[in-house]
């Protein structure tokens, strides 16, 4: 093991005041990145379909905080006397015993008579750990819904986003985040949701695509982003709830901690350096949108990876996965699936360079500490394991709304406008 690695190896601390404020404040910072992310998708849509844009990363605030509530948190993490976590995992939980934490009542202290005396450490750790990964699941799902712009019902998807959520996320972050999760158990490293977030998200965004098929119109070029400015402030949002997002996986105000916080900045700035460089030369022109998007696929790359790489590393991985990026939001055109928003080629590929750059270049375990490649295939099987489940049910359970209650709006309405048809609103009414 390197001196860098031992020097991150520390033992579990006990929960403490410090800790747990920890995890409210980047719970916090985390909720918020789910509005940044309705402006950074809303900016770049038409229009005439912004409030639709907008509405499914606020309805997906709303309905996964009440499946969590009620059955996601013991189906991810399950129910015991270790802090909520399964020792045993292997049926997600909420089959066995799908309301065995309802209301999430074993963190709360209360008496046969209903009331409730005062919470000690523990309890309060545990209920801010449970906020906190509810804004992990809340913007998963809502990524996905970039790849569907201009052209879905609400109501459908909000039946997609719960039968996803519910299916696909909650067991994947069992696999990955949970003592006894089979994933985990084979040593996958993801620190903050590379394979459980922007792996399954790109895979569903491209099942969802596929299922619903092409805009009218699809070509290269066919839309300008309405809003440049509104993208450009939903990223900055982004940037700094994901200081939340990976500082707060630390658990700890400690050295992973600061560490995750440095690679945080390090690899989305050079990653925006990555995609620009890679657009003045494809595109003739660097853009702000290409600004933007470099920024994400860099803070997608750092995620799984935000605890193990030294900073120099991350902003090598940054570099890749801005270059990465850019060139695979090519695809879309070579091979014909529409992901409006390019969740394929950011979230996808930028999941697939972090959980696989730890195989390469992880402190301790990657193939350039330890000479061997068993690091490196236990990422690519976490990669190929979550992306092909996600993508299979995203599919087909596009395919099966379509099929019956109509997941795609007709094309007379797609040409009128989402927002008027669906919410009966105009965005920019004058």
């Amino acid at each position: 093991m390197s001196v860098f690695a031992a020097a991150l190896t520390t033992a579990p601390s006990a929960p403490s005041d410090s800790s747990t404020l920890l995890l409210l404040v980047a719970a916090a910072m985390v909720l918020l990145m789910t509005p940044g992310l309705a402006f950074f998708y809303g900016g770049m849509v038409q229009s005439k379909s912004v409030i639709n844009m907008m509405m499914m990363s606020f309805g997906a605030i709303a309905l996964v905080s009440v499946l969590w509530i009620v059955y996601g948190y013991s189906m991810s993490f399950g129910v015991s006397g270790d802090g909520g976590r399964v020792t045993d995992w292997v049926i997600p939980h909420v089959l066995l015993d799908p309301f065995a934490n309802i209301g999430l009542h074993d963190y709360l202290p209360l008496h046969a008579d209903g009331t409730m005396s005062a919470m000690n450490a523990g309890d309060a750790h545990s209920l801010a750990f449970v906020i906190f990964e509810a804004t992990f699941a809340i913007i998963t799902v809502a990524l996905i819904s970039g790849a569907i712009a201009d052209r879905a019902k609400f109501g459908s998807w909000m039946i997609f986003a719960g039968l996803w959520v519910t299916i696909v996320y909650f067991p994947v972050a069992s696999w990955v985040f949970s003592d006894g999760g089979w994933l985990k158990n084979l040593g996958l490293h993801d620190f903050a949701g590379g394979t459980v977030i922007e792996v399954s998200s790109g895979a569903a965004a491209l099942g969802l695509a596929l299922a619903l098929g092409r805009r009218i119109g699809f070509t290269k070029g066919m839309v300008k982003p309405h809003n440049v400015p509104l993208t450009l402030i939903g990223a900055a949002l982004l940037w700094f709830g994901w200081f939340g997002f990976n500082g707060g996986s630390a658990g700890a105000v400690n050295t992973t901690a600061a560490l995750a916080w440095v690679n945080t900045l390090a690899a989305p700035a050079a990653a925006t350096v990555g995609w620009l460089i890679t657009e003045k030369l494809k595109e003739g022109k660097p853009t702000s949108i290409g600004a933007a998007s470099g920024a994400v696929s860099g803070l997608v790359a750092i995620t799984p990876s935000a605890d193990t790489l030294t900073p120099l590393w991350a902003l090598a991985v940054g570099l890749a996965a801005g270059v990465l990026c850019c060139l695979a939001i090519e695809l879309k055109w070579r091979f014909g699936f529409d992901d409006t928003l390019d969740v394929v080629g950011i979230h996808l590929v930028g999941g697939l360079v972090g959980t696989l750059s730890i195989g390469f270049v992880g402190a301790g375990i990657g193939l350039l500490d330890t000479g061997s490649f068993v690091q490196l295939g236990v990422q690519a099987l976490g990669v190929i394991a979550v992306g092909a489940y996600s993508f299979a049910i995203a599919y087909g359970g596009g395919l099966l709304l379509q099929k019956t209650i109509g997941f795609r709006i007709t094309s007379e309405d797609e040409s009128a406008g989402v927002d008027t048809i669906v919410h009966g609103e105009e965005s920019y009414a004058i």
